[in-house]
């Protein structure tokens, strides 16, 4: 069975269609479980209202706030299936997508050194989200999709369930935000994937998602952008040119933080000593909304996911 994971804030207004596309799958093997995270709409009774309808299984959870992340752990905590798929409140699947990731997983799951399967994002017209090449199939980590495959545009990943209760998500108690990307860069150094040129998620992205404020979230979490920044401009993966694109977002969005200059020195490495003027400059850039129109360089591997 497939978990499909939907961790929602606020987001009644929307989420009927995820569940109507959900209702409308060809393979119903999977569960739906929803994380709350804490909204103050009316989200509770809506989903409430579709398990009473009981046209798919569903799994609901409310929780205090806490970010994507803290429900990415509640929900791998509660989850059923064998993989893990991340659907977020304001996106749906085409009909054929649980059909499709269930054959596919199939053939590669009895490899354990498979974390998952991949589709790729589309827009509602079927048009690939971020371009780049039909490139088939491909069997590679998930940084090396990127930096060695050279693959563009946003990816769909269901990652092994029992994987992902290896690698939580870190807690800082004061920080709302962490990307998904400091997870994937640590289970690539151990794993691949199977990526298949296949649209089976369809998503845009809402003036209210963390996509379109992605850069005051990470100023706001500088605990895990300092850490997630610090790992991924040292892993093997990377190119020397991103390694210091990563470095300078790694004291652009650390500023702050508690830790003092010289411990976030320590932390960042090799890297952060040639990158810590232009952090500084980009991080003072980031305060005036005129001037804030620079290219924010952000993980190679994965778009700022919305809740």
């Amino acid at each position: 069975m497939i978990t499909v994971f939907t961790p929602t804030y606020n987001r009644a207004y929307i989420i009927r269609k995820l569940y109507k596309a959900l209702c409308g799958q060809i393979n119903k093997n999977f569960e739906w479980l929803v994380v709350d995270d804490g909204s103050t709409d009316n989200t509770e009774f809506l989903i409430k209202d579709f398990v009473a309808e009981n046209k798919i299984k569903i799994k609901y959870i409310r929780q205090q706030n806490g970010g994507k992340h803290i429900a990415i752990n509640t929900g791998v905590a509660a989850a059923s299936g064998d993989l893990f798929f991340i659907v977020d409140s304001d996106d749906y699947l085409t009909p054929d997508a649980i059909e499709w990731m269930d054959s596919e997983w199939n053939q590669i799951k009895d490899n354990k050194h498979f974390a998952g399967i991949s589709g790729i994002r589309i827009y509602s017209n079927g048009t690939k989200i971020g371009g780049g090449i039909d490139f088939g199939t491909i069997d590679a980590d998930p940084l090396s999709i990127r930096y060695t495959h050279h693959i563009k545009g946003d990816l769909a990943e269901a990652w092994r369930t029992e994987i992902m209760k290896v690698y939580p998500f870190p807690v800082f108690s004061d920080e709302r935000f962490c990307s998904e990307g400091l997870i994937w860069g640590r289970i690539a150094q151990k794993y691949i994937v199977r990526f298949v040129h296949k649209g089976i998620y369809v998503c845009g992205y809402l003036d209210d998602g963390l996509t379109k404020n992605s850069i005051q979230c990470r100023r706001n979490s500088p605990e895990y952008s300092a850490l997630a920044y610090s790992e991924f401009m040292n892993y093997p993966q990377i190119p020397i040119k991103y390694k210091f694109a990563y470095a300078i977002n790694f004291w652009r969005f650390s500023v702050k933080g508690k830790k003092s200059f010289f411990a976030r020195w320590k932390q960042g490495g090799f890297w952060s000593v040639l990158a810590w003027l232009p952090g500084k400059l980009f991080a003072l850039k980031d305060l005036n909304p005129i001037v804030n129109k620079t290219k924010d360089y952000d993980y190679k591997d994965t778009k700022i996911s919305k809740r």
